[in-house]
C-alpha cells in the first residue's frame, strides 16, 4: 500500500503555477455515468502489481480516450523512503492496473518519474515533486465513469495554489479504513506552497495513510489542486504534501505527446459536502 514518506518539508515559497489550457473539449467528452452510480470515479482504488492507491481526477483526449490519474509512486520499485523520481526505479509503460469497478485492467501511458528519467530532470524540486501518472481505461469500461469528487462533487478547474490556512478538501479511499466510506471524505487547511509550487503541505483529519497515495485534493473554490504524495515526518510532523495537478501536467504536455484534459466534475462542488 503506497505512500512514500519524505523526511522534511520545504519552507513556504511562492504560490504555484494555474495549469491554463486544460479545459475539457466538449466534443471529445463521451457520457458520463451517473455520480451516484458510477463504478469508476476519483476515489476509486487502484492496484499496480499489488500495490494499493488511489485514483485522483478523470481526463480525456481529444480522440474519446478516458483515463484516471493516480501517483508515479503507485508504481515505484523502492522503498517507501525513495521519493526522488529522477533516481527512483519504477515499472514500465504498458504496465497493467487493476482498478475497483472496471471491467479490465487499465493500462498506464505516463509516468512523471519515467520521463523525467528519460529527459534527464535535473531540478531538485521537480524531481522530489513530479508525481502523476496516468492510467487510460479500456473502452468496454467508458460507460462506467463519472468524474466527479464523491461527496464533494467538483472539480471546477484548475487550482492556482494555495495560500497558508486555505481550506482544503479531499477523498481518500485507503482499504485501511475497511470501507467505512464515512471516513474516506476529509478536510483540513494547506500550510501554503513549496517547492517552487511543486508541493503544498498541508494537515488534514485524518492524515492520508497507506492506500490513500494519488488522492485527489480540491482548493477552496473546488478546483483540482493535486495528488496526495507523501507523508513528513519532519518538520511538520503528520502533514501530508500534495504534488501539484497543474504543474505535473505542464510537465507531461512539455515533455511527451499526450494531450489530455482535466474532466470538470458533474456534481457542483460543495464545502459542505
Amino acid at each position: 500500500m503506497k505512500l512514500k514518506t519524505l523526511a522534511a518539508a520545504t519552507t513556504v515559497a511562492a504560490a504555484s503555477v494555474a495549469g491554463a489550457g486544460f479545459a475539457v473539449p466538449v466534443d471529445a467528452a463521451p457520457a458520463w455515468a451517473p455520480a451516484a452510480t458510477a463504478d469508476v470515479h476519483p476515489g476509486t482504488q487502484t492496484y499496480t502489481d499489488g500495490a494499493q492507491c488511489t485514483a485522483n481526477y478523470v481526463f480525456t483526449d481529444a480522440s474519446g480516450g478516458v483515463y484516471l490519474g493516480q501517483a508515479a509512486h503507485c508504481s515505484g520499485l523502492g522503498a517507501a523512503t525513495d521519493t526522488n523520481g529522477c533516481d527512483a526505479g519504477s515499472l514500465p509503460l504498458g504496465t497493467k492496473v487493476e482498478v475497483d469497478g472496471a471491467s479490465k485492467p487499465a493500462t498506464m501511458v505516463y509516468n512523471s518519474w519515467l520521463t523525467m528519467q528519460e529527459v534527464g530532470e535535473t531540478d531538485d524540486n521537480t524531481c522530489s515533486y513530479n508525481d502523476f501518472a496516468l492510467l487510460e481505461l479500456d473502452p468496454a469500461d467508458h460507460g462506467k465513469v463519472n468524474p466527479s469528487i464523491p461527496f464533494w462533487g467538483g472539480p471546477t478547474g484548475i487550482s492556482d495554489g494555495t495560500s497558508f490556512g486555505e481550506q482544503v478538501y479531499t477523498f481518500g479511499n485507503s482499504s485501511l479504513r475497511f470501507g467505512i466510506e464515512l471516513l474516506s471524505p476529509k478536510t483540513g487547511v494547506s500550510l501554503g506552497t513549496s517547492g517552487n509550487g511543486w508541493t503544498h503541505p498541508l494537515y488534514t483529519v485524518s492524515p492520508g495513510i497507506p492506500g490513500d497515495s494519488g488522492s485527489p485534493f480540491l482548493d477552496a473554490d473546488g478546483n483540482a489542486l493535486g495528488v496526495l504524495s507523501t507523508l513528513a515526518i519532519a518538520p511538520l510532523a503528520a502533514s501530508n504534501n500534495v504534488s501539484d495537478i497543474g504543474l505535473a501536467l505542464e510537465y507531461l504536455e512539455a515533455n511527451t505527446s499526450i494531450r489530455v484534459s482535466l474532466v470538470p466534475g458533474t456534481e457542483p462542488f460543495s464545502g459542505l459536502g
